[in-house]
């Protein structure tokens, strides 16, 4: 069972890009507004991108202008490109449906200065 699968986290140097992925499960994609959240240790989880299911996208203002967020309805993933990565992305990324409780693993994104 699929539930919230996140990949394409790693190390990248500052001013470099990532594209992660989250394969959801279709009764959790469907219909929901989408978002990708990040955590560090210490600090509680933050809401850095959102989609709606008619594609509203929203950015915290620490990414916004340089991530994007994206979902694809035929196979049930939500994405986020993200560029110019800085050192104060680091963090664990996951991706979740704003009106749900489940979680993912999540995906380890760590940007070198």
């Amino acid at each position: 069972q699929v539930q919230l699968v996140e990949s394409g986290g790693g190390l990248v140097q500052a001013g470099g890009s990532l594209r992660l992925s989250c394969a959801v499960s279709r009764n959790i994609f469907s219909s929901n507004t989408m978002g990708w959240y990040r955590q560090t240790p210490g600090k509680q989880r933050e809401l850095v991108a959102s989609i709606s299911s008619r594609g509203t996208t929203n950015y915290a203002d620490s990414v916004k202008g340089r991530f994007t967020i994206s979902r694809d309805a035929a196979k049930n993933t939500v994405y986020l490109q993200m560029n110019s990565l800085k050192p104060e992305d680091t963090a664990v990324y996951y991706c979740k449906a704003l009106a749900s409780s489940l979680w993912g693993q999540g995906t380890q994104v760590t940007v070198s200065s």
